[in-house]
């Protein structure tokens, strides 16, 4: 199956995050995978500052666990880059509010995206803030 390019990639992780439940992300992750494009996305939530790391290491394990990526070390450099990226774009409406919602992550071929869909807040006081990040990454496999 052809590679698709970083644009569909993105496209995918924003799809993917955007989902409703859990069985809409799985219909979902299956049309992708169709065409191409392996996906997977998980809820977090918590102090924003006090999460970053953890949505890093999150973004990371989840791409690995559901075979997006491989164990090696660009690959997980890749994860953790674009999962900064896509948090930092959130980062001036969070900083120091509560997050809540999901990351996903997205590749196909030497493409990969990282999206986060969060609500922003206090109490019910919620703002939405979307982010993304992308990396082309080679494997030496």
């Amino acid at each position: 199956m052809q590679e698709k390019g970083s644009r569909t990639v993105a496209a995918a992780a924003l799809k993917i995050v955007a989902s409703e439940d859990r069985a809409e992300e799985a219909v979902i992750k299956e049309q992708l995978l169709k065409n191409g494009i392996k996906a997977a996305a998980t809820d977090f939530g918590g102090d924003f500052i006090a999460s970053v790391n953890k949505v890093l290491e999150r973004a990371i394990i989840l791409a690995k666990r559901e075979g997006i990526i491989t164990d090696s070390h660009s690959e997980e450099g890749g994860v953790a880059g674009a999962a900064r990226d896509a948090m930092s774009q959130v980062m001036q409406k969070a900083l120091g509010l509560n997050i809540g919602g999901k990351i996903a992550v997205a590749r196909s071929g030497e493409h990969i995206a990282v999206a986060v869909f969060f609500g922003v807040g206090m109490l019910n006081l919620n703002e939405v803030a979307v982010g993304l990040g992308h990396r082309a990454v080679v494997s030496i496999n």
